[in-house]
């Protein structure tokens, strides 16, 4: 029985990190996207999706992996204008650090529009 007993939590012990490692590989997506207004301008919009597990941020913070994948194009002259990351609880936003799941958006212009 004793036995019995110990291969049920070395299973759940594994199920439980598999769990934990397919939610962290699944979270690490971001995506980009431009749209062209004139032959050297236009407009962009990023987003990166990440989890927070005890405070840290697997693979990184949603709001850095935005910003890295919009900066990753290497556009010049790129401005962020908007900024949005849900969810959002203000002073009770601690919550999440515990375990979470964050998405964030950036939003804005790049190149010279020659105004």
């Amino acid at each position: 029985m004793f036995h019995r007993m110990r291969a049920d939590r070395s299973a759940s012990a594994r199920r439980t990190l598999a769990s934990w490692v397919l939610a962290a590989t699944l979270t690490g997506c971001a995506g980009v996207s431009f749209d062209r207004e004139t032959e050297t301008s236009g407009t962009f919009t990023s987003y990166g999706i990440a989890l927070t597990v005890l405070s840290s941020d697997f693979p990184k913070g949603a709001m850095l992996i935005a910003r890295e994948n919009a900066s990753d194009a290497n556009l010049a002259n790129m401005e962020v204008e908007k900024s949005y990351v849900f969810p959002y609880f203000g002073p009770f936003d601690f919550l999440l650090d515990i375990i979470g799941i964050r998405y964030a958006r950036i939003s804005g212009t790049w190149g010279f529009s020659g105004r």
